[in-house]
C-alpha cells in the first residue's frame, strides 16, 4: 500500500501541512457551484500525487472509473496507474480541467488514461462510454461506480427536498450505476471485479442528505446482491464506504458554515483525504490480494462504525 504523507505541497500551501493539521486548523468557509473544482478548494486535497507508491498489484489490468476526474476518483486513478493499470475516467464536461490534471498524473506513471466527458444521467451516453472505455483500453477488468451527487444546501430534511434535486441525485447515483454495470458485464469475466463507492451515510444518515443517504444504502444492497448473482461467473463485487472526505463535492453542495467543522465529529477528529481511500480500492481490485473477497464493504470512515 502507499505511504500517505498528507497534503500535496503547492506554492499556496505550507509545506508542513498534513491531513492531521485539519483536526486543529479546520476548514475555512467556502462555497462553489456544482460539481466543484479542485483548484478552488482551501486547503487543496491530497490525492496521493506525491505520496502513493505502487508495487505492481494491478499490472496489466484495465479500469473504468466514473467520477475519476477529482476527489476519490482521482486518487484511485493515480494509485491504479502506479500499480500498473491503464484507466478510463468518466466526468462532466465542466470538469475538464480536473480531468486533464488526473490524466497528467496517470501518464506520469507510464499508463494510459482515456478521457470520457459527458453526463451519465443520459442513458445512451452512460452505456456508450463503458463500451468506449473497453474499446480504447483493450478490455475491462475493474469497474468502479464512483460518480455521485448530493445536496445539503437546504433548510431541513424531507420537506425541503425539491424534485429537480431528487431527480439529479437518483439518476446520478442509482440509474447511472445500473446502466454502467449492465453494460460493463459485456466485458467482464472471471477474475474481474466491480466496486461501488457507498458512504457512511448508508449507516448513519444526515437529515439534510436524506435522498443521498438513501442512494448510498441502495448501492450497498446492489453490491451484496450482485456479489451473489455474479459469483458463479467469477466476478467479485464489493463496496467502499467513505466517511467525510475532503473532495470538491463538499464545498459545492454543503453550506459554507457547515464546512468549518467538517469531519470533526469522527473519532479521529478530522476529515479524510482522497489519498486515504485509494488503498482500499487497490486491495479490492487486486485479483490476487482480494481473490476470495466479494460481497464486502470496507469502511474508511475515521472511526465511524459501518455495521
Amino acid at each position: 500500500m502507499g505511504t500517505l504523507n498528507g497534503f500535496m505541497t503547492e506554492q499556496h500551501q505550507e509545506p508542513d501541512q498534513t491531513a492531521e493539521d485539519l483536526a486543529t486548523q479546520g476548514i475555512p468557509e467556502q462555497s462553489q457551484n456544482p460539481p466543484g473544482h479542485t483548484d478552488d478548494m482551501t486547503p487543496r486535497p491530497d490525492h496521493g500525487e506525491e505520496s502513493y507508491q505502487g508495487s505492481g498489484r494491478l499490472e496489466g489490468l484495465k479500469a473504468y472509473i466514473t467520477g475519476g476526474d477529482s476527489g476519490i476518483g482521482r486518487a484511485v486513478a493515480i494509485a491504479y496507474a502506479r500499480e500498473g493499470a491503464d484507466v478510463a475516467i468518466a466526468y462532466l464536461p465542466e470538469e475538464e480541467d480536473d480531468a486533464q490534471e488526473t490524466k497528467t498524473w496517470v501518464e506520469k506513471a507510464g499508463r494510459a488514461c482515456v478521457l470520457l466527458p459527458g453526463d451519465l444521467r443520459d442513458e445512451q451516453h452512460c452505456r456508450q462510454v463503458v463500451n468506449q472505455a473497453a474499446e480504447q483500453l483493450g478490455g475491462l477488468n475493474i469497474v468502479i461506480n464512483n460518480a455521485s451527487h448530493q445536496w445539503a444546501k437546504r433548510d431541513s430534511g424531507i420537506e425541503s427536498v425539491k424534485t429537480e434535486e431528487l431527480d439529479r441525485i437518483m439518476k446520478t447515483n442509482i440509474y447511472a450505476m445500473v446502466w454502467t454495470t449492465q453494460e460493463a458485464l459485456k466485458h467482464l469475466g472471471e477474475g474481474d471485479s466491480i466496486i461501488f463507492t457507498s458512504s457512511i451515510q448508508a449507516y448513519s444518515p444526515s437529515e439534510k442528505l436524506i435522498d443521498y443517504a438513501a442512494t448510498k444504502a441502495a448501492e450497498l444492497n446492489m453490491a451484496i446482491n450482485l456479489a451473489a448473482e455474479l459469483g458463479p461467473r467469477g466476478i467479485r463485487v464489493n463496496a467502499v464506504a467513505p466517511g467525510p472526505i475532503w473532495t470538491p463535492l463538499q464545498p459545492a453542495t454543503q453550506t459554507p458554515e457547515k464546512l468549518t467543522g467538517f469531519g470533526e465529529d469522527t473519532p479521529l477528529g478530522r476529515p479524510g483525504q482522497p489519498a486515504e481511500l485509494a488503498p482500499a480500492y487497490v486491495f479490492l481490485g487486486s485479483p490476487s490480494d482480494a481473490s476470495y473477497v466479494s460481497g464486502t464493504v470496507l469502511g474508511v470512515t475515521g472511526g465511524k462504525p459501518t455495521f
